[in-house]
């Protein structure tokens, strides 16, 4: 099978651009990813793109990615439309990578674009109630919330304010934790106040102010344990990455020093597990297959790019990569192993917490983090000497975990 790089990648700031229509998002991402590439869009064999708000929030129900690629330049090339929940952007970098090693093309384009900050914020928040199976949400919902059963909730730690049910759903994942493992709510707050840390010295971060383990504490609650600092918020923004096999390196003309090997790309589903079966996880299946991919093991990465929609998804995540032994996700976070300097750093970037979470774009985001810290050119939050690094990026919800989940490794 031919070997696939990474040999471009570009994203916007994420954040909230009211002035920016999702095609000049794109038209940044694309341009930034072509020229670190050093290609034209005209060597650009196939193209992916992933998005989760054209339909909902701009009616464009149909064929976003047509008119989106329409509009900055990527035409007669086939192009295919992703959505997968969160997980989109890397569904998207996944396809791609599949289409390389059928030899379809040589050079092939994911993009992932979303401009979710419109002036009805509920309508952009209700975006998230079809992330699951619709015709049972309230039967999915009560299930969910069960999990956090037998979890005291202190008085003054439920918001008033209307927030998404995921929202209630992260903080039951949260309360499970808690009672099967001890995790404990300062802990969560220690993974959200070190993201907020790192995303000080990100430029591309919707949030850059750091705040202290107390200040997550004291901050206004979603519901318990979860507070406001802890959940990721809408943003807008655009990433775009630039992947080839060898024959599209040397035809383009790629400087292959700056190029990174896609060493695992994996996409798995949910399972109907079980409460008691967290080694069953899907993370964890897929986590498990793309160490097998690459010949690698989680004591061989240097960073770590998950998906934390609330903080408590790092902790989740961080066990499922088995960077961390099943329950001690949250001691280790709290300890510094997560942290810029620690044991094996997590979200250098910022996380979705701090960077944003534009949806179709969050993944590849992801990938364009770990690609700059492989490149050596992270700057405050380089971490020294990384040569391997792995990326988790879930989406919806079915059963009791992640609809669909993506695992990403790659090396220097």
């Amino acid at each position: 099978m031919s070997t696939i790089y990474i040999a471009g990648i570009a994203m916007t700031v994420f954040g909230r651009h009211p002035e920016r229509s999702i095609e000049d998002l794109a038209q940044e991402a694309l341009r930034g990813a072509l020229k670190d590439a050093g290609c034209g869009s005209d060597d650009i064999g196939v193209a992916y793109y992933s998005g989760m708000t054209n339909g909902t929030l701009q009616g464009q129900i149909s064929i976003p990615g047509q008119v989106v690629f329409s509009k900055i330049g990527i035409h007669s090339i086939p192009i295919f439309n992703v959505e997968n929940a969160c997980a989109s952007g890397s569904s998207a970098v996944n396809l791609a990578v599949q289409s390389l090693k059928a030899g379809v093309t040589d050079v092939a384009l994911a993009l992932g674009a979303e401009k979710m900050n419109i002036p009805d914020k509920a309508k952009a928040f209700a975006i998230f109630e079809g992330g699951w199976d619709v015709a049972r949400a309230q039967e999915n919902y009560q299930t969910l919330v069960k999990m956090g059963e037998g979890v005291e909730i202190p008085e003054g730690s439920e918001s008033d304010r209307p927030y998404s049910k995921f929202m209630a759903i992260y903080a039951a994942m949260c309360r499970f934790h808690m009672k099967t493992f001890g995790t404990t709510q300062r802990q969560i707050a220690a993974v959200s106040a070190k993201n907020h840390g790192h995303s000080v010295h990100n430029p591309y971060s919707q949030f850059r102010q750091p705040f202290s383990v107390e200040e997550i504490l004291a901050a206004p609650p979603i519901t318990y344990p979860i507070t406001l600092p802890m959940c990721a918020p809408l943003s807008d923004g655009a990433a775009a990455v630039i992947l080839c096999t060898e024959e599209g390196l040397k035809r383009i003309g790629a400087d292959k020093s700056r190029c990174i090997r896609v060493a695992a790309s994996v996409i798995q589903s949910f399972s109907h597990r079980s409460l008691d079966k967290p080694e069953l996880h899907v993370g964890r299946r897929a986590a498990d297959l793309a160490y097998e991919l690459a010949g690698l093991g989680p004591e061989d990465m240097h960073v770590a790019e998950v998906h934390d929609a609330s903080a408590m998804g790092e902790i989740i995540q961080a066990e499922n990569l088995r960077l961390a032994p099943l329950g001690e996700g949250g001691p280790a976070a709290e300890h510094g192993d997560f942290t810029l300097g620690g044991r094996i750093p997590i979200n250098t970037s910022g996380g979705l917490e701090s960077k944003g979470h534009p949806l179709g774009a969050t993944g590849i985001g992801q990938l364009y983090e770990l690609v700059t810290q492989l490149r050596g050119e992270a700057g405050a939050r380089q971490v020294e000497g990384a040569r391997h690094a792995i990326q988790e990026n879930g989406g919806g919800l079915q059963g009791i975990e992640e609809a669909a989940l993506a695992i990403h490794i790659l090396s220097k």
